[in-house]
């Protein structure tokens, strides 16, 4: 992008700053702006780290110095100055402000997960001929198709890198400058799934009918605040018994809403991350298998019972997994809040009359159900849970029903 082009950015973001009355297509236009300047800086910042690494010993510690960042701040955009000299068209890309630094900094994501210098570089390959695709598509949606890219090129069954996940678990602990104590640890996917639903059992055992005074008011702040604290019990011993009669479930969901032709139905084992054939068959031998089957925002089948009425305020477990076979995430679109973190809301609210009946409960994540019942947004289900939404300014979003292959 040319130097004009950048100013006349500049001017666009700081008219509509200025302008206290401007419509939302001004301020999509200015943010649009912002976006295509950030990407144009993120260009000239990777060139400028070039040179200077070609100039000083310790680069990170000169980019860190001039810009007033951490050294893991300055290390990375080194990385990304090394990832566009190793992709010359995502820097062009950049520079012309067709992609931004996230698509680039995902490149650099993908290229560490292959541990051999010869797959980075067929991985850099491919890459280059991605353009067009990054400069239409999401961050996440990118990433996603690096990581088929990725699982191409190492062309196993999965257990090698499975293996090197293996090695590679962390658990760092130390305290910071508050006098906090803090957790950074990196789990194998087998492990990481395990970890993560005993932690998800342990907040719902503790804290579904209330929560600790201690809660930050933010609904997010506030999730995360709970998995800590039901952290912190487990590890301690003082947690609730979870598990240790029974065997673990796994809930497959059979999606049967394929259109004519395109094949057969998706088969969603609920686990958000690759985990090679063998070692699942394992997983699902040692445990519970429960299916639920749906179509075109109905569901087909689902064991238990899922029509509570007024007997109980809560859903129970077969609600929750008849829900999880139509959502992959918070139903609320555009939302990216996984539907293990969501919690049911009632579409007529519980105190209103509603009843606890699969037809009246919707996966919200905590900052979407807080908007519903703090915030003036109103919504509303149909027969096969197309989703209308009321904003308190008058808007009204509608959807068709939910499809998981689109999530």
């Amino acid at each position: 992008m040319e130097i004009g082009g950048v100013v006349e950015r500049v001017r666009t973001v700081a008219s509509v700053r200025a302008d206290v009355v401007a419509g939302p297509a001004s301020i999509e236009a200015a943010m649009r702006a912002s976006t295509q300047i950030r990407s144009w800086l993120a260009s000239s910042e990777a060139l400028l780290a070039v040179r200077l690494a070609s100039q000083v010993s310790f680069p990170e510690k000169a980019i860190a110095d001039c810009t007033r960042s951490s050294l893991n701040d300055a290390a990375k955009t080194k990385e990304r100055s090394e990832t566009l000299s190793s992709v010359p068209s995502f820097a062009d890309a950049l520079d012309a402000a067709d992609v931004t630094a996230g698509h680039v900094d995902a490149i650099t994501r993908a290229g560490k997960s292959l541990d051999d210098k010869e797959q980075r570089s067929e991985l850099f390959d491919r890459v280059a001929g991605l353009v067009d695709l990054a400069s239409v598509a999401t961050v996440d949606e990118f990433r996603k198709r690096l990581s088929l890219e990725v699982r191409s090129i190492q062309a196993d069954d999965g257990m090698a890198r499975l293996e090197r996940q293996r090695r590679a678990m962390r658990l760092r602990v130390w305290t910071d400058n508050e006098g906090m104590w803090r957790f950074d640890g990196r789990f194998d996917p087998v492990t990481g799934v395990a970890v993560n639903a005993r932690l998800d059992a342990a907040v719902e055992a503790l804290f579904a009918e209330s929560v600790p005074g201690t809660c930050p008011t933010d609904p997010i702040e506030k999730q995360h605040h709970l998995r800590a604290l039901a952290f912190a019990r487990m590890v301690s011993g003082e947690g609730p018994a979870l598990g240790r009669s029974g065997r673990p479930e796994y809930v497959v969901v059979i999606d049967a809403s394929q259109p004519d032709g395109a094949g057969g139905p998706i088969v969603d084992w609920g686990i958000p991350v690759e985990i090679p054939g063998r070692v699942l068959a394992e997983m699902v031998d040692a445990g519970d298998v429960r299916a639920v089957v749906v179509r075109n925002g109905v569901v087909l089948h689902a064991p238990g019972e899922l029509d509570l009425g007024r007997t109980t305020r809560l859903a129970n477990r077969a609600q929750r997994r008849a829900l999880r076979g139509l959502y992959a995430r918070c139903a609320i679109p555009g939302c990216s809040v996984r539907y293990d973190r969501c919690k049911l809301h009632h579409i007529t609210w519980w105190r209103n009359g509603g009843r606890t009946d699969l037809s009246n409960l919707l996966p919200l994540c905590a900052q979407h159900h807080n908007n519903v019942h703090n915030n003036g947004w109103v919504i509303q289900l149909g027969e096969h849970r197309e989703l209308t939404i009321r904003f308190p300014d008058g808007n009204i979003h509608n959807t068709g029903p939910p499809n998981r292959q689109a999530a």
